[in-house]
Formats: structure tokens, C-alpha cells, sequence
């Protein structure tokens, strides 16, 4: 009871009172979603995951590690998905916005909040959590808005179009000065931090504003299934993974932990930019973080009597 009550007051509280606040905002004033999602896309996500990627120390070894099952882990959710579209006869819309509703999930403000919470600022567990941050961030901002782009205006243009996201040389940027120890200098560097600092509360604002414009009676039968996979049967798969792969202590603690995060809010941001089933995205995102107040917690009991 004493972790639930953390979880809830300290992580989950915080997350709704600002998409309450996007809510309210939404029905009062009527705001343009469209344009909250470019300011998170175009503005505030490059500044952020460029901030994240240029400060953060890790070695490469244990990237590495990560990353690899990082990859495992997320082709096994798509693999899932892809059964799930041909068993349901989905659309190819409504394919991608049900993989990408599994396969992207909340590492940032609310994984890094958990892990903090969880290891008490243990610096070896908070890295892995802010590796599966950055795997996901490019994972999400590449294949992510490839695969929405691609259902309207086809593949190769899509992937050209991703050339021009400003995410890209956000990424590049902070790897490639974090790698080789380049300063940055302030001018640059407290703006940076001015924009990251105002992602998360503006993403969960765009999130409560989509929430408002919602109709809660369509396709929650994909939400559910949505959910299943994402919250129950994704950290199950990592809990195998783990096993087969013989990780044990705080880092098998802190994969199995990360794994079961509900879905990115990032992924229903994205799915407003470009029109594909923004009303199921943010459902699934409202659903599966409430879901989380649960299911995070069995997992993270579950996580300290295994390992």
C-alpha cells in the first residue's frame, strides 16, 4: 500500500493535473491541438532529447547491452501487433496507430520519476532508465512519424520528410557533442534547458486538450487489447527476456520496471500532427496511465522479490 500511495501522489497526481488543466483549457477557449502538437514536435521534443542525450554519462558497453534488448523486446510487441491487425482485419491506419500505441511507451516523465523513486536516485539504475529514454525518444521520431507519414503521402517521400524534423540533428547533436566532450556554450545551453524543462508539461496539456475532444464510445475495444499488450503482457515478455538473457540484481530490476510503463504521451502528440487516429491515441495514453496506478506497482513488487 505504502508504494502505491508514492506512485500515486508523487508521479500519477502530478501527470493528471496538468491534463486536467489541458482539458479545462480546451473547453473554455477552444484551443488549435494542431498547433500544441507542432510545438511539441517542432520546438520543445528537439530541445529536450537534445538537453537529455548532451548531459548524461553512460558507458557504451552498457548501452549496448540496453540497446540490444531494447530491440528484442520492441520487434517481439510489433510482431504481436502485426497478429493482432490481421486477426481484427484493421486498416493500415489503424495498424500502425495500434503498433505504435505498444511499442512506445512512457520512459520519460513518468519512467525516470519511477526509477528515481524505486532506487532511490541509484545512479547505475537511472542510467538504464535514461538509456531506454533516448532509445525510445529515436525510435519514436524516426519510425514513429515514418510510419504515420507513409500511410498518406508513401514511403519514400516519408522518409525524405524525415530529413527535415528537426528531432534528427536534435539527436545527432547531443550524441556526437556528448561523445567528444565539446562544451556548449551558455548561450546556447540555457535556452536549451528553458525549452526541455516546458516539454513534459506542455506534452501532458496537448494530451489533456486531445482528452476534451474525445468521443469514448468509438474503438475502445482496440484500446483494451491496447492496453493488455502494453501494460500486462509486455513486461511479461521482459521478464522471459531477462531470463534468457541471465540479467539479474538492479539491472534486471530496472528493465523489468521500464518495460511495463503505459504509452508515450509522445506517441499521441505525434498522432495528432499527422492524422492518424488521434482519438484512439489519446485514449490509449489517458487509459493506459491510469491502468499503470496498478499494474506498475505488481510489477515493481514483483521485480524485488525476483531479483
Amino acid at each position: 500500500m505504502t508504494e502505491l500511495f508514492f506512485i500515486l501522489k508523487d508521479i500519477i497526481l502530478p501527470i493528471f493535473i496538468i491534463m486536467a488543466i489541458g482539458f479545462i483549457l480546451q473547453k473554455k477557449f477552444n484551443l488549435d491541438v494542431q498547433t500544441l502538437a507542432k510545438l511539441n514536435i517542432y520546438f520543445l521534443v528537439p530541445g529536450f532529447i537534445f538537453v537529455k542525450l548532451y548531459s548524461t554519462t553512460f558507458s557504451a558497453s552498457l548501452f549496448g547491452k540496453v540497446m540490444f534488448f531494447f530491440i528484442i523486446y520492441v520487434i517481439i510487441l510489433y510482431l504481436i501487433s502485426l497478429l493482432w491487425a490481421k486477426l481484427s482485419g484493421a486498416k493500415k491506419d489503424e495498424k500502425i496507430a495500434f503498433s505504435n500505441s505498444v511499442m512506445f511507451f512512457n520512459s520519460g516523465n513518468y519512467g525516470v520519476p519511477v526509477n528515481d523513486l524505486v532506487f532511490k536516485s541509484d545512479p547505475f539504475a537511472m542510467s538504464i532508465q535514461v538509456i531506454m529514454l533516448t532509445l525510445q525518444n529515436i525510435f519514436l521520431f524516426s519510425y514513429g512519424i515514418f510510419s504515420l507519414q507513409s500511410v498518406k503521402i508513401g514511403k519514400l517521400k516519408a522518409a525524405l520528410g524525415y530529413f527535415k524534423m528537426p528531432v534528427l540533428y536534435a539527436l545527432l547533436a547531443g550524441i556526437l557533442l556528448n561523445v567528444y566532450n565539446v562544451p556548449v556554450p551558455a548561450f546556447v545551453w540555457v535556452p536549451a534547458n528553458y525549452i526541455a524543462d516546458a516539454m513534459v508539461s506542455l506534452a501532458l496539456l496537448t494530451l489533456g486538450a486531445q482528452v476534451a475532444q474525445i468521443k469514448f464510445k468509438t474503438g475502445l475495444s482496440s484500446v483494451y487489447f491496447s492496453l493488455l499488450i502494453r501494460l500486462i503482457i509486455g513486461p511479461i515478455i521482459a521478464l522471459g527476456m531477462i531470463y534468457v538473457f541471465q540479467i539479474d540484481g538492479i539491472a534486471a530490476q530496472a528493465l523489468l520496471i521500464a518495460s511495463a510503463m503505459p504509452t508515450s504521451v509522445n506517441s499521441s502528440v505525434i498522432a495528432q500532427e499527422y492524422n492518424n487516429q488521434p482519438n484512439f491515441a489519446a485514449q490509449v495514453v489517458l487509459f493506459s496511465t491510469l491502468a499503470s496506478t496498478v499494474t506498475v506497482t505488481m510489477v515493481i513488487y514483483l521485480a524485488r522479490i525476483l531479483f
